[in-house]
């Protein structure tokens, strides 16, 4: 951790031991009232829930958890062929009411601290831009966040997280198990192919949320398929 990034450090109980090694980073929002209350609740013992860093909107960074660590933020996931994402992971939390509370974009301060932090954390661990991932990219049937408002474009401008590409075409699947198949074989769970599709949707094309598979999406995979086949998308 660079101490000049981070504001506070505020321990939470609430980690153990990494299994693996680091090579993800998972954004989350806190989606909870206020940024005290989600602090309380990653600090609390019983709530067995925490993350290494929180973001307030005022652009206030808060550690943790150490990196070493394996802090409590990732859940049943899964992220090609990680089940074990805590231990993989970086958690970062941005503080947001999220969609039960009220969502709402992420404010210019809050960004402009998750660059920098993100950047250091991909530089010191070697992450690739393709493990930048959403909460929602690793339980597509749980969660939300960090949501649709969350500029996934300008991290992938300045490579910190894999370009939104545009459809060349129209590509519609042969049938709908083409296209989990597709979508698993980039990285998804498709346990549950709806919800597996709406989290692609929030993340790559947020326009439209509906878990309804259509040719704009499926061009999209395709490019995002081509460009990992080609090296071109660590």
């Amino acid at each position: 951790m660079n101490r000049w990034l981070v504001n506070h450090v505020v321990a939470s109980p609430n980690c153990n031991m990494r299994k693996r090694p680091i090579s993800m980073v998972v954004l989350h929002y806190t989606g909870m009232k206020s940024a005290q209350e989600a602090l309380e609740r990653m600090c609390d013992p019983q709530a067995e829930v925490s993350a290494h860093y929180m973001i307030d909107e005022d652009g206030i960074v808060t550690n943790l958890v150490p990196e070493e660590k394996r802090a409590w933020h990732a859940g049943r996931s899964y992220w090609r062929g990680e089940v074990d994402v805590n231990s993989a992971s970086i958690g970062i939390e941005l503080v947001n009411p999220g969609h039960e509370f009220g969502y709402r974009p992420f404010p210019e301060p809050q960004m402009d601290a998750l660059l920098p932090l993100l950047a250091d954390i991909m530089d010191r661990h070697d992450i690739p831009r393709a493990n930048v991932v959403g909460h929602s990219d690793i339980a597509p049937a749980r969660k939300q966040d960090p949501g649709e408002y969350f500029d996934w474009a300008r991290l992938g401008e300045l490579g910190l997280a894999l370009d939104i590409p545009r459809a060349k075409m129209n590509l519609f699947y042969d049938n709908p198990g083409a296209f989990y198949l597709a979508l698993e074989r980039f990285g998804y769970d498709i346990t549950d192919g709806r919800a597996a599709v709406r989290a692609f949707q929030r993340r790559w094309r947020p326009e439209i949320i509906d878990g309804e598979i259509d040719g704009e999406i499926g061009g999209i995979l395709f490019e995002l398929l081509l460009e990992r086949d080609t090296g071109r998308a660590r």
